[in-house]
């Protein structure tokens, strides 16, 4: 055997079909391809064995989104499989075969839904074409059905599985055509997710599940400063604690090894650990704020210039400005960070619960300086991710314990401070407003200075990531000006569920309804007129307005609205609340949502839920406080999420339309904040323009 593609052709009997995708992994910011020059790389694979089962390869990572449940929908309606014959197993990791491997930005179902069902169409056909080969007939006269390919004139019928070896040696055809919608069986429909049962049984492998024969268990000691380094450490004690096995420093830590994780924590608190906390010791929230508010009082980056936004505000007969401003914020997953590694001379193999499958590979590689194919990595499920699995900090310190280690599994984990004070946290932000409106009360200009970190660290003149909600805006007002500034204050940060969406939506939105209330204009009907060339955008604007009864919400309840056009899906959330005696009470969130070809409606209600629970407990409660360089928050009794008493009612309202599908996973979570805020202003006439929202006075 020559290669992987060999032995995986010989140990499987049957059709094993090296599909050739063309997967578009550079989308702008619409889910729109810019186009990917090359040829298309092999990244997805259909076994079906004798026995009529058929094992898909899911290229992407499940961490609760319905990954696997939804691709393995467009490939078996395509390929007219049995969905009871249906099994799933996660690619091993080889950007050779399958491009690039990692979940962000709700773009599974959106980069796959064409390359999928090509793959699924295609295996279709060369079963066909193997039963007309077998029963001497024209292919015209057979169709398939149920994971049957039937002869249409004599009803005579052959399994896919009586078919899938001869299928395997014919040559793959190019060009097949997939279905019409219209046609479709399993996509659009609510099937049960394939992985319930697994989760439900406990058979499920999630990072925390792993288990390697010979494995010790480690617990790594941090300094508590952002970018602190190791002084000096003395290991007697933590040595001495029982269980414990071995003691090592990597370059994030001091490491302490243990028979078991309870051993390696218990020793971790005996260790002795001097640290040069750095200049981020001298760092706190109070100061984070006023040099971000220091620098909008400086020039910016230009991320978007229409008309002469400061000149049509000067000559403006109304104008206004404000002040917003969010906080760090930790993703918290349910499942804290860790680990599984082994290192040996010539190999390193993984078992992570990872976004980014291939940036962890490729992290491993050169941490032990081997070649990337001598870097194994086992996807695992992920018990939460909402963007922080897509770093690859976690899985360093595991290949780098493993590797002082030498031969020796290691499981690294994180206890649950770890993971809230030593995270990548969503950048705080910063940003002035300036508006006006004209004599007939209709916005006529808007700018805003943004200050706050890049989301990734990146250098130039604008990180499009930081402003995105704001200078993506699609309301026809004449005179725009949006721009920003890095304001790096030291810490740590990356993306978060719906990135900058979720801070500049919550901006953007807000100051809307400011200028609404400036020009004495409803806030549904200011939307409507300003999105009247945004056809998908308007529409979920009146299907929201029209579900939620807007205007007419019960006596002493109030409604706040909010839009936004992410990830290529187009939505509109309304908030009904009161307000007594300081305290809020949101009653109900009703969401309408464009995104497209519809897969499985369950999973997008399930997604957009989950998403309106994520962007509440940030819009209520959530806020990470720096103080000497340290954060403030280390559990959920100090870093608190929304309870079931608090949930309130949501109604999802699902709008199809023919358009290729956009992304669900984020699409939720932006407008909620500015919905619920907007809401309060029309309960109290109280403009919050900080976040969290603790109380109302």
């Amino acid at each position: 055997m020559n290669n992987r593609r060999d032995f995986l052709k010989t140990t499987f009997a049957g059709l094993f079909l090296d599909v050739i995708l063309s997967e578009r992994n550079d989308l702008d910011a619409q889910g729109r391809g810019r186009g990917q020059g090359g040829p298309p790389k092999p990244n997805a694979y259909i076994h079906i064995a004798p026995d009529d089962s058929v094992t898909f390869l899911i290229t992407k990572c499940e961490m609760g989104q319905g990954t696997v449940t939804s691709l393995s929908q467009l490939l078996a309606d395509e390929l007219d499989c049995s969905w009871s014959k249906v099994r799933t197993e996660f690619a091993p990791v080889d950007p050779a075969l399958y491009g690039m491997q990692g979940v962000f930005g709700s773009q599974s179902i959106r980069t796959l839904w064409t390359p999928l069902r090509q793959a699924g169409a295609t295996a279709r056909a060369m079963l066909v074409d193997a039963a007309a080969r077998q029963w001497s007939v024209d292919k015209t006269q057979l169709r398939t059905e149920n994971g049957f390919v039937i002869n249409s004139a004599t009803s005579a019928r052959l399994s896919y599985g009586s078919l899938s070896e001869a299928a395997a040696k014919l040559p793959v055809p190019t060009g097949v055509p997939t279905k019409d919608p219209k046609e479709f069986k399993l996509i659009g429909k609510s099937i049960k997710r394939l992985d319930t049962r697994a989760k439900v049984n406990g058979t499920a492998q999630f990072g925390l599940d792993a288990k390697v024969p010979g494995m010790v268990y480690a617990s790594l000691q941090r300094c508590p400063v952002f970018g602190g380094k190791v002084a000096s450490f003395d290991a007697t004690k933590a040595k001495a604690t029982p269980g414990v096995k071995s003691v090592v420093q990597i370059s994030n830590g001091v490491a302490v090894i243990g028979e078991n994780t309870w051993a390696a924590m218990q020793g971790r608190k005996a260790l002795m650990v001097q640290f040069d906390e750095g200049p981020v010791a001298s760092v706190n929230s109070a100061g984070i704020s006023r040099m971000f508010a220091d620098f909008t009082t400086k020039p910016g980056g230009v991320a978007k210039e229409v008309g002469d936004a400061n000149a049509a505000i000067a000559a403006a007969p109304k104008k206004l400005e404000a002040i917003y401003e969010t906080p760090f914020l930790s993703h918290a997953p349910m499942e804290p960070m860790n680990c599984t590694a082994v290192v040996n001379a010539d190999s390193c193999e993984i078992w992570a619960p990872t976004q980014m499958q291939a940036g962890a590979r490729s992290t491993a590689a050169q941490i032990t300086g081997l070649p990337p194919e001598k870097v194994k990595l086992n996807s695992l499920f992920m018990g939460g991710g909402f963007g922080r699995r897509g770093a690859t900090d976690y899985v360093a310190e595991a290949v780098e314990i493993a590797k002082a280690m030498q031969g020796t599994p290691v499981k690294l984990t994180w206890t649950r401070e770890d993971d809230m004070q030593h995270d990548l946290y969503r950048p705080a932000s910063y940003v002035k407003f300036g508006g006006a409106v004209d004599s007939e009360g209709w916005p006529i200009a808007l700018t805003a200075k943004v200050a706050c970190p890049s989301f990734f660290g990146g250098g130039g003149a604008v990180d499009s990531t930081a402003v995105e909600g704001i200078h993506t805006l699609e309301y026809a007002i004449p005179n725009i000006h949006v721009d920003w500034r890095k304001a790096d204050a030291g810490i740590p940060t990356t993306f978060w569920r719906a990135v900058g969406y979720t801070q500049n939506t919550f901006f953007a939105e807000c100051f809307l309804d400011e200028l609404a209330a400036a020009g004495g204009k409803d806030p549904v009907e200011l939307r409507r007129r300003l999105l009247a060339k945004s056809p998908r955008l308007l529409n979920v604007l009146n299907v929201v307005a029209d579900k939620a009864g807007w205007g007419e919400a019960p006596a002493g309840h109030f409604q706040g609205v909010a839009v936004v056009n992410n990830i290529g899906s187009y939505t509109a959330e309304v908030a009904e609340i009161s307000v007594a005696a300081g305290k809020l009470k949101i009653h109900r969130v009703v969401c309408a949502v464009d995104c497209g070809h519809i897969v499985n409606p369950a999973i997008i209600t399930q997604q957009i839920e989950s998403g309106i629970v994520y962007g509440l407990s940030a819009a209520l409660k959530g806020a990470i406080t720096i103080d000497k360089g340290r954060v403030q928050q280390g559990n959920f009794n100090t870093y608190d999420v929304l309870r079931i008493d608090e949930m309130p009612r949501i109604d999802v309202h699902i709008v199809e339309t023919e358009n290729n599908p956009g992304g669900i996973g984020e699409a939720s979570v932006p407008p909620i904040a500015p919905a619920v805020a907007n809401a309060i202003f029309a309960a109290t006439g109280k403009r919050l323009r900080r976040l969290p929202i603790r109380e109302i006075s």
